[in-house]
């Protein structure tokens, strides 16, 4: 969002607790200690990892859609100072080279649902930190498999790097406890 001046856009602070990856294992976003999702564009990845790391406190200018908790930022400031603005694709350095993602699956509690940049539902963040992620139109159909407290198994292609794990998602499945009762009537 090269375009924006980032001086008039709204100030949220925190500490960051995990970066997200694309698909292609290139960080585009975090997630703050208070569960808060910044979307960063992977065009950034580089000069974010290089000034930020996991248990830095930030400061984020950024754009809030109405739809989601989510902040598409313009511009991350570290702890030290070091802003990183974005003027857009191209300016700030080459995007890091894309992994090739291979057949992956996981299983947990969603803890957070994410999003993409405008508050579209994109995916969910498990408890361990594996981020799910796939398109809009996917995820709005598989909502209720994305939210806080479900528990599922996955299926797909996915990279894991030193910044994290994500799993572009072919196939999803809600995990029950496998001691219920069956007929209800325990």
């Amino acid at each position: 969002m090269h375009w924006i001046d980032p001086a008039c856009l709204a100030q949220i602070r925190g500490r960051v607790s995990q970066f997200l990856l694309n698909p292609h294992g290139v960080v585009d976003g975090l997630i703050l200690d208070d569960r808060r999702q910044v979307h960063v564009p992977p065009h950034l990845a580089k000069q974010l990892t290089r000034h930020v790391a996991p248990g830095d406190r930030v400061r984020v200018r950024g754009v809030k859609p109405r739809v989601a908790d989510v902040i598409a930022a313009v511009l991350v400031t570290s702890d030290q100072g070091v802003e990183i603005l974005d003027n857009g694709p191209g300016r700030e350095g080459e995007e890091p080279p894309k992994l090739e993602p291979r057949p992956m699956e996981a299983a947990g509690e969603v803890v957070l649902t994410l999003h993409g940049p405008k508050g579209e539902v994109r995916g969910a963040l498990l408890a361990d930190g594996t981020s799910l992620r796939m398109p809009a139109h996917a995820a709005a159909e598989l909502a209720d498999y994305l939210c806080p407290g479900i528990h599922v198994q996955v299926w797909g292609r996915g990279v894991k790097t030193k910044y994290g794990c994500t799993i572009d998602v072919d196939e999803i499945a809600e995990l029950v406890d496998s001691t219920a009762d069956p007929a209800g009537t325990a």
